[in-house]
C-alpha cells in the first residue's frame, strides 16, 4: 500500500477544508485525483507531503504513519513532487542542470557535491524529457513547458515510489500539453516506475494509464473507482450539476455539456 487516508478531517483558519477523507492507493496503480478550484485538491496534496497534519483520521504514506514517525525529509525524499507552485522558490542563479540535481537532495538549491554518478543521472534524465538543450539555461529563463520537464526530471532524480503531478500542464498551449503529456505516458510505462498521482480539473488530460479516478468535491470524497465509470455521462452529470456527455477517443475523453433548449416567446421573460 502507497496511501492510507482514513477518515481524514481538515481545518484551517476556522473552517473545514476536508472531510471524512477515505482513499486508499495500492502499489502499481496510477490515479487521477479530479476536482474543481476550491475542491480541496491542494489540502490533499499538502497533507501527503507532510506539510499539513490531519485535524481528525489516520495517515500513512509509504509505510509511514503521521504522529509515529519523524516524517520530513524522510518521507519527502520517497515523493516526486512537481507543481508550478515550485517554480519561484528556486533561486535566480540556478540552471536547468543544478534544478535536476537538487532533487537527489529534496532540496531547493544544491548545499552538497553531487557525485559523477548523480551527475551522469541528471543527464539521462534531461535527454529523456527532451531537456538537455537547455540545461545550462537559467531555469527562470526557461519557458512553462520547459520549466515543467525540468521539475519532472528533479521529481524523478532520487527514484521516488509516488510521483505527485499537480497540474503539470497549466498554462500550456495545445502542442505543449500533449508533449507533456506524452512524456508523462511514457514515464507510466516505464519498468520500475512509481505509482503516479496525476491531480487536474480538465476531463481530457487523463491518459490510459490513469486507470483509477477519485473524483473531490466540496472537501469529500464525491466518488471514486475505475476512471471508465468515473469519468462517464451520468457520474460527472451528477458531480457537475450539469447534464455533459463524455466520448472516449484512443483511450481518453472529451467532454462536452448537452445542450438543452429555451424556448422563449417575443415579449417574455
Amino acid at each position: 500500500m502507497v496511501v492510507q487516508l482514513e477518515g481524514i478531517s481538515l481545518i484551517r483558519e476556522g473552517k473545514w477544508i476536508l472531510q471524512d477523507i477515505n482513499w486508499q492507493i495500492n502499489k502499481g496503480e496510477n490515479w487521477v485525483l479530479f476536482g474543481l478550484n476550491g475542491s480541496g485538491k491542494t489540502a490533499i496534496l499538502n497533507l501527503l507531503n507532510a506539510y499539513y497534519f490531519p485535524t481528525k483520521g489516520k495517515i500513512t504514506v509509504l509505510g509511514l504513519e503521521f504522529g509515529r514517525t519523524y516524517l520530513g525529509e524522510k518521507l519527502r525524499k520517497q515523493i516526486g513532487f512537481v507543481s508550478s507552485s515550485l517554480q519561484e522558490k528556486f533561486y535566480p542563479s540556478d540552471n536547468s542542470f543544478e534544478v535536476v540535481l537538487s532533487g537527489a537532495y529534496a532540496s531547493i538549491g544544491l548545499y552538497d557535491t553531487p557525485t559523477d554518478e548523480m551527475r551522469q543521472k541528471a543527464i539521462h534524465l534531461l535527454e529523456d524529457l527532451g531537456c538537455v538543450s537547455y540545461a545550462n539555461r537559467n531555469y527562470h529563463t526557461l519557458s512553462q513547458g520547459e520549466k515543467q520537464r525540468v521539475l519532472i526530471a528533479r521529481a524523478l532524480m532520487a527514484d521516488p515510489s509516488l510521483l505527485i503531478l499537480d497540474e503539470p500542464t497549466n498554462g500550456l498551449d495545445f502542442i505543449a500539453r500533449e508533449q507533456m503529456l506524452d512524456s508523462i505516458e511514457t514515464i507510466t510505462n516505464t519498468e520500475g516506475a512509481p505509482t503516479i498521482i496525476y491531480v487536474t480539473h480538465h476531463v481530457e488530460e487523463i491518459l490510459p494509464s490513469f486507470t483509477k479516478t477519485l473524483l473531490l468535491k466540496n472537501g469529500q470524497v464525491f466518488a471514486e473507482g475505475n476512471t471508465k465509470e468515473m469519468i462517464s455521462n451520468d457520474q460527472l452529470s451528477d458531480y457537475f450539476n450539469l447534464p455533459v456527455r463524455v466520448i472516449w477517443e484512443n483511450g481518453r475523453p472529451l467532454l462536452s455539456k448537452i445542450q438543452t433548449k429555451n424556448t422563449v416567446k417575443i415579449g417574455q421573460k
